[in-house]
């Protein structure tokens, strides 16, 4: 099955950046919606961001304006530029399919604290 590796998380002030990338084993981010989760401690994991196979995006409201999907798919990688981050986008960030997940990655840590 697809293995996903999640990378670029980091801790950073508010108000900083921080770009994550997804890595995938095979080459699916031009055939399904794939999607940007994430998981705050005590909190069930949300998805946040979703590319669709032709490029369309989607973001939850909470991030929207502030968060970017995007992929290559010559590198079988998926990315997200987080900008203005707060507080409360401290979780464990995922990457996978939109719907019919398939395995988690190990995830990627991202702290925003002053």
């Amino acid at each position: 099955q697809v293995q996903f590796v999640e990378s670029g998380g980091g801790l950073v002030l508010p108000g900083g950046s921080l770009r994550l990338s997804c890595t995938a084993s095979e080459n699916i981010f031009t055939i399904y919606t794939m999607g940007w989760y994430r998981q705050a401690p005590g909190k069930q994991r949300e998805l946040i961001a979703t590319i669709t196979s032709g490029g369309t995006t989607g973001y939850a409201d909470s991030v929207k304006g502030r968060f970017t999907i995007s992929r290559d798919a010559a590198k079988k990688t998926m990315y997200l530029q987080m900008n203005s981050l707060r507080p409360e986008d401290t979780a464990l960030y995922y990457c996978n399919k939109a719907s019919r997940l398939l395995n988690w990655g190990q995830g990627t840590q991202v702290t925003v604290s002053s």
